[in-house]
């Protein structure tokens, strides 16, 4: 066996293996709360990061302005027309999927176990990409958590925005 042959089929092993991972799907369930899939874990994820400065500094807080905002989430992705959801949900899926991962961030590790510095990292190299669809993801990503986070009227007193009164 000459060293091209060697190479060849190793490379081919690993791509058939990495193909089956990804195709692989346990036979376990996880209870659904509704008709969609809910990627408040991928959200969990991305929000600290999406928010740096401004999620308030106090735990819990912190943590009840998060799981304020993933509401807002779910809720902003319920009113989006059917073929942006469509987009959104292609793109959640696949920072899920470890081979869409491997396309998107060149990396197969999962979103979980990357620290806030490489998931930085991440977001601004899709957003100065010379992709158009890698800005497209970021763009879309960024504008969707902002706009659930200052949804929230909560959230206004930090950009020092009070609601007009009608009555006085």
């Amino acid at each position: 066996m000459n060293r091209r042959t060697f190479l060849l089929g190793a490379f081919a092993g690993t791509a058939a293996i990495a193909l089956g991972v990804n195709l692989y799907s346990p036979e376990f369930s996880l209870p659904d709360e509704g008709e969609g899939k809910d990627y408040r874990l991928l959200f969990g994820v991305l929000l600290p990061v999406m928010l740096d400065g401004a999620l308030p500094d106090v735990a819990t807080h912190k943590l009840a302005a998060q799981n304020r905002t993933l509401d807002a989430i779910k809720h902003s992705i319920d009113v989006l027309p059917d073929e942006q959801q469509a987009e959104l949900f292609e793109l959640l899926d696949m920072l899920e999927n470890r081979l869409g991962l491997l396309l998107l961030t060149s990396s197969m590790t999962p979103l979980l176990m990357r620290s806030p510095s490489e998931l930085t990292q991440m977001l601004e190299t899709w957003r100065h990409s010379y992709f158009a669809l890698l800005q497209t993801a970021y763009l879309g990503l960024r504008e969707l958590v902002m706009a659930s986070y200052y949804a929230c009227p909560e959230h206004w007193s930090r950009l020092h925005y009070a609601k007009p009164e009608l009555f006085k």
